[in-house]
């Protein structure tokens, strides 16, 4: 009020920034959560339609494939894209978790250069284009048997996750002080025991924001599964391409894939949004 009253224009026209800003990012997810409740001729008629009669019709071909219950006699395709992503995703997550969270103990207690070097060089490959190593792996995985399996799809994730897991996690580690660890090895403790018993829990919320932005960034991934999985292990991402077909595109079913594939990162946000915060808060800050 203060602002207002002493700058009347600046403070009304930065709220008006503010609402047009949001007004951009925000009518896309609009729009596409309201033709997911279109049907074709709503979805395609000029001008566009802000008000009609709303139908379930595109969620029922994408989640039932068309049938009802009863004459269902498999997984429909998109459900099994679903299905695929948790596995791959909560797969890749917990094995960064059991490779990572050593590595980023062990280079957050080591100071030297060699540490820094090799932290940098985990964090080099989240940063580099995928399409390098891609290739590559391509057709590596399908000399070993690994192309368009959940072993394979979850390796080629940890391109991803691994790298997020050790750099968000070495920050906490390197806030746990020493003397704590120090006090429980003059008492008998190994270094496992002290990792496990006392570093970890002091770290629960960096640990845990590092899982969350792991699993979103790996439910998102569209690339690996573009090259990496086939009919088995196609991920959500692949499978909202498939209402694309040689002749037509279906926009109905596109925006309810996409809505539905937007769900498990709209839970995080608005249910572990104060955990994730707390987390990256608390690894920021320094004593």
């Amino acid at each position: 009020m203060k602002n207002l009253r002493k700058h009347p224009v600046q403070t009304i026209a930065r709220y008006l920034c503010y609402l047009l800003l949001l007004v951009i990012v925000l009518f896309p997810l609009y729009w596409i959560l309201i033709m997911s409740f279109k049907d074709f001729r709503d979805i395609v008629s000029y001008p566009p339609k802000f008000f009609f009669t709303p139908t379930l019709k595109n969620y029922s071909n994408v989640l039932l494939g068309g049938k009802t219950l009863s004459q269902l006699r498999r997984l429909p395709d998109f459900v099994q894209y679903v299905l695929n992503s948790c596995i791959i995703s909560l797969g890749a997550v917990l094995v960064s978790l059991i490779l990572g969270l050593p590595a980023a103990y062990v280079l957050a207690r080591d100071s030297s250069k060699r540490s820094r070097r090799i932290a940098s060089n985990f964090m080099s490959y989240r940063f580099a284009p995928e399409l390098l190593v891609l290739l590559s792996l391509y057709s590596i995985f399908k000399s070993l048997r690994l192309y368009d399996t959940y072993a394979g799809m979850i390796a080629v994730h940890q391109l991803i996750t691994l790298p997020l897991t050790i750099w968000i996690c070495m920050g906490f580690f390197k806030d746990v002080p020493k003397a704590l660890e120090e006090a429980a090895m003059l008492d008998g403790a190994r270094v496992w025991t002290v990792f496990y018993r006392i570093v970890l829990p002091i770290a629960k919320p960096g640990i845990g924001s590092a899982v969350i932005i792991s699993f979103i960034y790996s439910w998102n991934n569209l690339l690996f599964g573009l090259i990496m999985s086939g009919g088995k292990t196609m991920p959500v991402t692949m499978g909202i391409l498939q209402t694309m077909t040689f002749d037509q595109i279906k926009w109905g079913e596109m925006a309810a894939c996409a809505v539905i594939s937007a769900l498990p990162g709209v839970c995080i946000a608005v249910f572990a949004q104060k955990f994730l915060v707390k987390g990256l808060t608390m690894g920021a800050v320094k004593s």
